[in-house]
């Protein structure tokens, strides 16, 4: 973002180095006085050091605690930190910054610029592609589901999702979060189907106690390959299959699904557990 006394900057993914800079000297001849940390992760900020010793960085707390932590000089610690929602403003431009709660990992932001219409919330959803392998590697899907319906409550034209190089649109985003739903729906299914303690009782012993673990592995795999079935088999809201709309979707979808159905075991409510007695009720584990 060009403002009349500087350059803020989002992110310095290190794939792209000293090229941020070549961009931006592309534009303006202003410096760089700001950058933003999306969060703390080396694939987005580790390059940042290229912005030199004299830019401001702000970032959430928790960024900064836990770059403090895991020290890296590629990663300057942050000079301005917040907890909420503050408002930074730079030579007339203004830069809503927002904390909703940990989602793809904890301290990552959103950043809304009100004037242009612009939001950026990295490692949520790629625009164009159904994200990578177990949904961005994200550390809470449950918050990371819940970002998906915050992005959708902001006004914005443009959207930037931090990878792909591929800015999208509201309607672009809503295809992304149309999908993940129906991901979501599937691995549902498949624990009510196969995470029936009758039914579990099958796939998990059939193999012999002597071999549990590989009926575990047949138990969730059977869940995986439903809720991936569920998925690429499921006709979309225009008439198309999800790989004929996002790339990505027959490769990735089935780690999505696993990712996902860890989530409702881990995360979500149990509707039940298991009553004492020689033959209790079934229940879901």
């Amino acid at each position: 973002m060009v403002t009349e006394e500087g350059v803020v900057a989002i992110d310095a993914p290190p794939t792209l180095g000293e090229n941020m800079l070549a961009a931006i000297e592309d534009v303006t001849d202003q410096p760089v006085t700001h950058v933003i940390y999306s969060h703390w992760h080396a694939d987005h900020i580790g390059a940042a050091s290229v912005f030199g010793p004299d830019v401001e960085i702000v970032a959430h707390r928790i960024t900064k605690e836990l770059l403090e932590r895991f020290p890296d000089p590629k990663r300057p610690l942050p000079t301005r930190t917040f907890d909420d929602e503050p408002v930074l403003e730079v030579g007339g431009v203004s830069l809503q910054l927002s904390y909703k709660g940990e989602n793809h990992c904890p301290g990552n932001i959103f950043i809304y610029a009100p004037q242009q219409k612009v939001l950026t919330a990295v490692d949520i959803v790629s625009p164009g592609s159904v994200t990578f392998m177990h949904c961005d590697a994200s550390q809470n899907i449950s918050g990371w589901y819940e970002a998906q319906s915050q992005i959708l409550e902001y006004d914005f034209d443009y959207f930037v999702g931090g990878h792909h190089m591929h800015y999208g649109t509201y309607e672009q985003v809503k295809l992304c979060v149309e999908y993940f739903a129906d991901v979501l729906e599937g691995a549902t299914a498949a624990v009510e189907r196969f995470s029936r303690s009758d039914a579990l009782a099958d796939i998990v012993t059939g193999t012999g106690w002597d071999r549990i673990f590989v009926g575990t592995e047949n138990w969730i795999s059977s869940m995986t390959n439903y809720t991936t079935r569920h998925v690429l088999e499921k006709e979309t809201s225009d008439g198309r299959l999800w790989w004929e709309r996002l790339a990505g979707a027959t490769t990735q979808t089935k780690y999505h699904a696993y990712t996902v159905l860890e989530s409702i075991r881990l995360e979500r409510p149990r509707p039940d557990y298991r009553l004492r007695g020689e033959n209790p009720a079934v229940f879901l584990t």
